[in-house]
């Protein structure tokens, strides 16, 4: 099972070496990669959270977005929720 755990602007920000505001930032630019639903979620106005393991990825592939794409497709094949239900016949 993949570890889904969810960090705050605080452990992100300490994972990319930047400051929570300029991680808000890249979050908010119009022309930003950092995707709502993939790299980090709203639950309301004053809670985000983040992927730590995809904003590792995308800190070190800022440069080469096929590299982060891959890393992206890959993880969202590990969820649970992207798992084959074994042992269930077709009907």
């Amino acid at each position: 099972i993949v570890d889904i755990r969810l960090v705050d602007k605080h452990e992100a920000s300490k994972i990319l070496g930047i400051s929570p505001e300029t991680l808000k930032k890249y979050r908010l630019q119009g022309s930003s990669t950092l995707i709502e639903g993939i790299h980090y979620h709203v639950w309301n106005k004053r809670v985000i959270r983040y992927n730590p393991f995809l904003i590792a990825d995308w800190g070190l592939n800022r440069n080469n977005p096929q590299a982060h794409q891959r890393t992206i497709e890959a993880y969202l094949k590990s969820l649970p929720s992207n798992q084959s239900k074994r042992g269930r016949r077709a009907s």
